[in-house]
């Protein structure tokens, strides 16, 4: 049996709740559960299926390498970076990626919140 309850919400410290709001919602295709507050605001997917992702007003730095981070399973993981870049995100240059072929980019979005895009092309 399984635990009576799930992950309704991930949540994120940010110093701009505005701008992490406009970047996570197109990134993401979520939109906003109700008006947005100036230190909070919960996203939730616009088909309804998966977790809210929540931005909370913080005046704290992220971590380089922090314990939780999200990872953005993507069919087409190129173009899914590039409109990422797009939006404001950036590529991490010093991550120390492993030798040989690997299945992940790392990306920060503009508050330095560091995520991963996962090749997860239908095999």
């Amino acid at each position: 049996m399984g635990a009576g309850f799930k992950i309704g919400s991930i949540v994120v410290n940010v110093r701009d709740v505005p701008r992490a709001m406009a970047f996570w919602a197109a990134a993401l295709d979520y939109q906003p559960r109700y008006e947005p507050e100036p230190d909070w605001v919960i996203l939730s997917p616009r088909d309804g299926v998966g977790p809210n992702l929540s931005l909370n007003l913080g005046d704290t730095r992220p971590l380089l390498h922090p314990h939780i981070h999200l990872d953005l399973y993507a069919h087409d993981q190129e173009a899914e970076i590039e409109r990422l870049v797009g939006l404001g995100a950036q590529r991490v240059q010093d991550w120390q990626y492993p030798e040989g072929e690997r299945d992940f980019e790392v990306l920060e979005d503009p508050e330095g919140n560091r995520f991963c895009v996962i090749d997860a092309r239908p095999e």
